[in-house]
Protein backbone atom coordinates (compact mmCIF):
# COMPACT_ATOMS: atom_id res chain seq x y z
CA UNK A 1 0.00 0.00 0.00
CA UNK A 2 2.91 2.33 0.76
CA UNK A 3 4.44 1.77 -2.67
CA UNK A 4 1.10 2.39 -4.36
CA UNK A 5 0.52 5.55 -2.36
CA UNK A 6 3.99 6.79 -3.23
CA UNK A 7 3.53 6.04 -6.94
CA UNK A 8 0.18 7.84 -6.87
CA UNK A 9 1.69 10.84 -5.08
CA UNK A 10 -0.54 10.50 -2.03
CA UNK A 11 -0.04 9.29 1.51
CA UNK A 12 -1.02 5.83 2.79
CA UNK A 13 -4.03 7.12 4.69
CA UNK A 14 -5.54 8.42 1.45
CA UNK A 15 -5.18 4.99 -0.14
CA UNK A 16 -6.61 3.31 2.97
CA UNK A 17 -9.57 5.70 2.97
CA UNK A 18 -10.55 4.44 -0.47
CA UNK A 19 -9.50 0.80 -0.07
CA UNK A 20 -9.77 -0.82 3.34
CA UNK A 21 -7.57 -3.77 2.39
CA UNK A 22 -4.91 -4.73 -0.10
CA UNK A 23 -7.42 -7.16 -1.63
CA UNK A 24 -9.97 -4.37 -2.15
CA UNK A 25 -7.33 -2.31 -3.95
CA UNK A 26 -6.28 -5.27 -6.11
CA UNK A 27 -9.90 -6.01 -6.95
CA UNK A 28 -10.40 -2.41 -8.10
CA UNK A 29 -7.24 -2.58 -10.23
CA UNK A 30 -8.31 -5.88 -11.80
CA UNK A 31 -11.80 -4.57 -12.53
CA UNK A 32 -10.33 -1.45 -14.15
CA UNK A 33 -8.03 -3.56 -16.34
CA UNK A 34 -10.89 -5.88 -17.29
CA UNK A 35 -13.08 -2.86 -18.16
CA UNK A 36 -10.34 -1.40 -20.35
CA UNK A 37 -9.63 -4.75 -22.00
CA UNK A 38 -13.28 -5.31 -22.76
CA UNK A 39 -13.51 -1.92 -24.45
CA UNK A 40 -10.49 -2.78 -26.62
CA UNK A 41 -12.02 -6.12 -27.59
CA UNK A 42 -15.30 -4.44 -28.53
CA UNK A 43 -13.60 -1.72 -30.59
CA UNK A 44 -11.32 -4.19 -32.40
CA UNK A 45 -14.38 -5.95 -33.93
CA UNK A 46 -12.49 -9.24 -33.88
CA UNK A 47 -15.20 -11.22 -35.64
CA UNK A 48 -16.39 -8.54 -38.09
CA UNK A 49 -13.40 -6.55 -39.35
CA UNK A 50 -10.84 -8.11 -41.70
CA UNK A 51 -8.41 -10.23 -39.66
CA UNK A 52 -5.36 -8.00 -40.12
CA UNK A 53 -7.36 -4.87 -39.33
CA UNK A 54 -9.00 -6.40 -36.25
CA UNK A 55 -5.64 -7.71 -35.05
CA UNK A 56 -4.01 -4.31 -35.44
CA UNK A 57 -6.90 -2.58 -33.63
CA UNK A 58 -6.68 -5.09 -30.78
CA UNK A 59 -2.90 -4.84 -30.39
CA UNK A 60 -2.80 -1.06 -30.68
CA UNK A 61 -5.51 -0.82 -28.03
CA UNK A 62 -4.33 -3.49 -25.62
CA UNK A 63 -0.70 -2.30 -25.40
CA UNK A 64 -1.65 0.93 -23.58
CA UNK A 65 -3.99 -1.06 -21.32
CA UNK A 66 -1.16 -3.41 -20.45
CA UNK A 67 1.16 -0.50 -19.81
CA UNK A 68 -1.37 1.37 -17.67
CA UNK A 69 -2.43 -1.70 -15.66
CA UNK A 70 0.72 -3.90 -15.51
CA UNK A 71 -0.93 -6.63 -13.45
CA UNK A 72 -1.65 -10.22 -14.39
CA UNK A 73 -5.39 -10.69 -13.95
CA UNK A 74 -4.91 -14.46 -13.67
CA UNK A 75 -3.62 -14.10 -10.10
CA UNK A 76 -6.94 -12.67 -8.92
CA UNK A 77 -8.99 -15.52 -10.27
CA UNK A 78 -9.18 -17.66 -7.13
CA UNK A 79 -10.45 -14.84 -4.92
CA UNK A 80 -12.96 -13.22 -7.26
CA UNK A 81 -15.27 -15.50 -9.27
CA UNK A 82 -16.85 -12.56 -11.12
CA UNK A 83 -13.44 -11.33 -12.29
CA UNK A 84 -12.56 -14.89 -13.26
CA UNK A 85 -15.68 -15.19 -15.38
CA UNK A 86 -15.02 -11.87 -17.11
CA UNK A 87 -11.42 -12.80 -17.83
CA UNK A 88 -12.46 -16.19 -19.22
CA UNK A 89 -15.04 -14.53 -21.47
CA UNK A 90 -12.45 -12.10 -22.79
CA UNK A 91 -9.99 -14.93 -23.33
CA UNK A 92 -12.64 -16.91 -25.22
CA UNK A 93 -13.16 -13.96 -27.55
CA UNK A 94 -9.46 -13.93 -28.40
CA UNK A 95 -9.45 -17.71 -28.85
CA UNK A 96 -12.36 -17.42 -31.30
CA UNK A 97 -10.47 -14.73 -33.19
CA UNK A 98 -7.37 -16.93 -33.43
CA UNK A 99 -9.54 -19.76 -34.76
CA UNK A 100 -11.03 -17.35 -37.30
CA UNK A 101 -7.53 -16.32 -38.43
CA UNK A 102 -6.65 -20.00 -38.87
CA UNK A 103 -9.89 -20.83 -40.67
CA UNK A 104 -9.43 -17.93 -43.09
CA UNK A 105 -5.85 -18.93 -43.89
CA UNK A 106 -4.04 -16.04 -42.22
CA UNK A 107 -1.95 -18.48 -40.20
CA UNK A 108 -0.38 -21.77 -41.28
CA UNK A 109 -2.94 -24.56 -41.24
CA UNK A 110 -0.68 -26.74 -39.07
CA UNK A 111 -0.50 -24.09 -36.34
CA UNK A 112 -2.06 -25.05 -33.04
CA UNK A 113 -4.61 -22.44 -31.90
CA UNK A 114 -3.15 -22.62 -28.39
CA UNK A 115 0.35 -21.97 -29.75
CA UNK A 116 -0.85 -19.05 -31.88
CA UNK A 117 -2.63 -17.53 -28.89
CA UNK A 118 0.42 -17.94 -26.65
CA UNK A 119 2.60 -16.28 -29.29
CA UNK A 120 0.20 -13.36 -29.66
CA UNK A 121 0.08 -12.88 -25.89
CA UNK A 122 3.88 -12.95 -25.67
CA UNK A 123 4.33 -10.52 -28.55
CA UNK A 124 1.88 -8.08 -26.96
CA UNK A 125 3.53 -8.43 -23.56
CA UNK A 126 6.98 -7.84 -25.05
CA UNK A 127 5.83 -4.82 -27.02
CA UNK A 128 4.11 -3.35 -23.98
CA UNK A 129 6.79 -3.94 -21.36
CA UNK A 130 10.16 -4.72 -22.94
CA UNK A 131 9.92 -1.87 -25.45
CA UNK A 132 7.99 0.89 -23.70
CA UNK A 133 9.72 3.54 -25.82
CA UNK A 134 7.86 2.34 -28.92
CA UNK A 135 4.45 3.96 -29.22
CA UNK A 136 1.40 1.70 -29.41
CA UNK A 137 0.78 2.21 -33.14
CA UNK A 138 4.35 1.32 -34.11
CA UNK A 139 4.36 -1.58 -31.68
CA UNK A 140 1.12 -2.85 -33.20
CA UNK A 141 2.70 -2.71 -36.67
CA UNK A 142 5.60 -4.84 -35.42
CA UNK A 143 3.41 -7.32 -33.53
CA UNK A 144 0.96 -7.81 -36.40
CA UNK A 145 3.73 -8.24 -38.97
CA UNK A 146 5.61 -10.70 -36.76
CA UNK A 147 2.44 -12.61 -35.88
CA UNK A 148 1.13 -12.90 -39.42
CA UNK A 149 4.44 -13.13 -41.32
CA UNK A 150 7.06 -14.32 -38.83
CA UNK A 151 10.71 -13.41 -38.91
CA UNK A 152 11.71 -15.65 -41.82
CA UNK A 153 12.67 -14.56 -45.29
CA UNK A 154 10.21 -16.75 -47.20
Amino acid sequence: MSAIASAAGVDRTTVHRHFATREALLSAVFQAKLDSSEKVLDEARLMAAPVAVALHRYVEGIIPVSREWPVDTRIKMQQDPAASTRRQEQSARLDAFIQRALDEGHLRRDTSPAWARAMLDQLVDSAAHRFPEIDAAQAADLVVDTFLNGLGTH
